[in-house]
């Protein structure tokens, strides 16, 4: 359970989400999971078939957050690091967005 004044939300979101690095087209959705959590920007969830996860390496990094619960991270092959994370096994508040990827910047439209 969130503390008290903590929120998260997530709303099926139809506006068109791309990731795009030097130009190379790394996610395309119309179909995004939004994520408002309170002191946080908006979030960005993806579904996987949206998603050139072929781009992506895993990483050996993990993040634990006690709304959400682990993250896994990828990189970019000769990119940046860590550039993108998904919860395999999110807590239940958040179950929508198992698997979904998010990323930290998107261009909208």
């Amino acid at each position: 359970m969130a503390p008290q004044g903590h929120h998260i939300e997530i709303e099926q979101g139809d506006e068109r989400v791309r990731v795009v690095h030097e130009g190379q087209v790394l996610a395309d959705s119309s179909r995004p999971l939004l994520l408002h959590e309170t002191g946080l920007p908006v979030r960005y969830y993806l579904p996987p078939e949206d998603v050139r996860t072929e781009l992506l390496t895993p990483s050996e990094t993990h993040t634990y957050c006690p709304f959400k619960g682990t993250a896994s991270y990828w990189s970019l092959d000769g990119g940046p690091r860590d550039l993108v994370w998904a919860y395999p096994e999110p807590k239940d508040g958040v179950a929508r967005i198992k698997d979904h990827y998010c990323f930290y910047e998107v261009e909208l439209g």
